[in-house]
């Protein structure tokens, strides 16, 4: 990764961005915050006008709007639920767009729908990035881990937005190949991260049943967050929340799954690579949903300490 210097700051920015939930808004908040201009759009006019008025951004009232308002060659970065709305969407800009233009989904698209969308944007003369987005709520602060895949013209276009959403310039994010490379990179992420939540969830679920011991939680994490091997970011935001309380009563044991799980799953039987940690983590989530045991809170609130993820109560 080579570092680009970045754009020029323009009072007509050249790069919007289309979906201002949660990581969306915090993405232009962190863009803002390295000197970027951009303009912004969501379904939700008040949270348009209200982001733009806070970072100075070009609040946009429609997809075509935002696309007259951009300088030429305009990059146009979706940060929609992946499915149905993230497809419309990006058919809508391909139809908006200019030759040259470079469109981004940063859902947690399949790989696959990556692939061909890329295809059909090419032969329209549009450069397509699929971005794989980590970091959750913390991005804004910490920057974003982010896997991209495309082509050559296509990252030249995104990179020094990429360099300003990353912790630093050259580290946080990575080029990892042709189009749908990035997807494919972050859905693998997230079977690990099922797999590493599935086993501190297990393990303290243990050392709680020992109750001839009464091991406190708390301290057994906030121990193992310094020099042991299993530290990790997880293992922070488990040990906030047993600093907190460590019964988690209140918590429902429900446990969802955003698709990456069942994707990365279904790509080990197709490649005949076996993956029994992973999938295994995504069956327990499965489960949860019946259960009321104690490691599937302790997923509930990783999932909300990293991603805001709401948890049910009981």
């Amino acid at each position: 990764m080579t570092s680009t210097s970045s754009p020029e700051i323009q009072s007509t920015p050249n790069f919007g961005l289309i979906g201002l939930g949660k990581m969306g808004a915090n993405m232009v908040r962190r863009l803002a915050k390295q000197g970027l201009r951009v303009a912004v759009f969501d379904q939700d006019a008040e949270v348009t006008s209200a982001l733009a008025t806070e970072v100075n951004a070009v609040a946009c009232t429609s997809l075509a709007n935002m696309v007259s308002q951009l300088a030429v060659p305009r990059v146009l970065w979706v940060m929609l639920p992946s499915g149905e709305v993230t497809e419309a969407t990006l058919g809508q800009l391909q139809g908006l767009a200019s030759p040259g233009d470079t469109l981004v989904d940063g859902a947690n698209s399949n790989y696959k729908d990556s692939v061909r969308r890329a295809a059909h944007a090419e032969a329209l003369g549009l450069h397509f990035m699929d971005a794989g987005v980590s970091g959750g709520v913390h991005g804004l602060a910490n920057g974003y881990c982010l896997m991209v895949g495309g082509s050559t013209a296509a990252l030249q276009a995104v990179q020094p937005y990429l360099e300003a959403l990353a912790p630093g310039p050259t580290t946080g994010w990575l080029h990892a190949g042709p189009a749908g490379a990035g997807h494919f990179t972050k859905m693998i992420h997230n079977g690990i991260e099922y797999g590493m939540m599935a086993a501190l969830a297990e393990g303290l679920s243990l050392l709680k049943a020992k109750k001839d011991f009464d091991i406190d939680l708390a301290d057994v994490t906030e121990l193992w967050r310094h020099g042991s091997v299993v530290r990790s970011w997880l293992l922070d935001l488990t040990a906030q929340t047993l600093q907190a309380d460590q019964s988690l009563e209140n918590i429902k044991a429900h446990v969802p799954d955003s698709g990456e799980g069942r994707w990365t799953a279904n790509e080990s039987i197709e490649l005949g690579v076996p993956t029994p940690v992973m999938t295994l983590a995504l069956m327990s989530r499965f489960a949860s949903q019946g259960a009321d045991d104690y490691a599937s809170k302790l997923l509930a609130k990783m999932r909300q300490g990293f991603g805001g993820h709401a948890v049910g109560v009981v």
